[in-house]
């Protein structure tokens, strides 16, 4: 890259005024406009003596047309800068940059609780949560890509802005020098009436014979004095003219400021959110297998305690099955308990049967032998 120095800073702003940016002070700008005005080149100095030498004060309708033109400019000019300014809708950037906060901000990797041991999909649990989680990252995505192209066509439009403004500023300035040639050159033509054009009709008229001398001249006078108000007027329209460029290089340098914002959020924030999406998935996704890892082990842990527990229960068991008897002496002592009382219960009733036989026996012979005696008796009494 060639060495720059000053002289080439200075030649390309003579070669490319309209680039120049507004100072930190507009009184600065307004002066250094005013100033760079003010010095006529030896055309435009020539220019001014055209337009003196044909500017006739005898004529009315010359006075009125004096400027009418570049006043004209100035003020169609500045219905377009305001028109731009209306039709410039930069709360439509601030809008699109805050649609894409909303949507980045809509994306928020959430965890959600799962049991494991609730028919075992937890791997299907986990699966679905983040299938769930790359949807909405899908979904924000494409509503950023959209919120994305928008912004770059703004951006793409505030650029064409910023190069119409440039123009517009160049003819400000090309509006602006006319002015000051017709004022330069109506200030000079009203310094040769006063010095010169009128004390000579003066001096005429009071030599005159002539009546109607005095009064031609006192109409002379008038114009030139509407001539002088037409000049003070465009000098009004020079200064409004001279507002109007610090205010383009506002409304330019507000575009450029926003194309900067525009241009950070498209190759700045969108490719970091981006980046930070996926470093959220992937986050995520650590986290879900480490989830998913934790009720893994969780759940083998559980096994082999239930497993452990339920071997030792098991093996006690067979054990006992094992060293057990077919019959329980326990059972065989019962058993045989149960048929000694039941022998001897037996023999018991038996021995109560017998005697109680022996004693129906001995009680039916007593009844017997005192039926006998009763019969004997009664047999005895009817013998008797």
């Amino acid at each position: 890259m060639a060495e720059i120095n000053l002289d080439d800073l200075l030649s390309k702003r003579a070669q490319q005024p309209q680039e120049k940016a507004l100072e930190l002070a507009p009184e600065k700008e307004l002066e250094r406009i005013a100033q760079a005005v003010e010095e006529l080149t030896p055309a435009e100095r020539a220019e001014v003596e055209k337009i003196k030498e044909g500017l006739d004060l005898t004529d009315s309708a010359a006075i009125i047309d004096f400027g009418t033109a570049a006043q004209k400019n100035i003020a169609d000019f500045s219905d377009s800068i305001l028109c731009n300014v209306r039709a410039k809708d930069s709360g439509y950037v601030g809008e699109l940059l805050g649609e894409l906060l909303t949507n980045v901000k809509s994306f928020e990797p959430k965890s959600s609780d799962g049991g494991f041991l609730k028919k075992l999909p937890l791997v299907s649990s986990l699966v679905g949560k983040a299938e769930t989680m790359m949807q909405g990252y899908e979904k924000v995505s494409v509503q950023v890509e959209k919120v994305k192209t928008s912004l770059q066509k703004a951006r793409m439009l505030m650029m064409k802005d910023v190069t119409m403004l440039d123009t517009l500023f160049a003819k400000n300035l090309e509006y602006f020098k006319t002015l000051e040639l017709y004022i330069r050159a109506g200030e000079e033509k009203m310094q040769e009436m006063r010095e010169v054009t009128l004390p000579k009709l003066r001096a005429q008229a009071a030599a005159s014979s002539d009546p109607m001398a005095a009064q031609v001249v006192s109409d002379f006078e008038s114009s030139v004095e509407r001539f002088e108000k037409k000049v003070h007027d465009l000098k009004i329209s020079k200064t409004i003219s001279i507002q109007t460029a610090p205010q383009i290089r506002l409304v330019q340098n507000n575009d450029k400021v926003l194309i900067d914002r525009v241009q950070s959020a498209i190759y700045n924030s969108i490719p970091l959110w981006k980046n930070q999406m996926v470093i959220a998935l992937g986050l995520a996704n650590q986290k879900k297998v480490l989830e998913m890892q934790h009720s893994v082990n969780e759940m083998t842990n559980d096994l082999l305690k239930k497993n452990a527990e339920m071997l030792k229960i098991g093996t006690i068991e067979t054990a006992k099955e094992n060293e057990r008897s077919i019959v329980d002496i326990e059972t065989v002592r019962k058993v045989n308990d149960d048929l000694v009382t039941t022998i001897e219960e037996t023999l018991k009733i038996q021995q109560e049967g017998r005697a109680k036989r022996r004693a129906a026996e001995a009680e039916l012979v007593e009844l017997e032998g005192r039926l006998k005696k009763a019969l004997e008796s009664t047999l005895d009494g009817r013998s008797g």
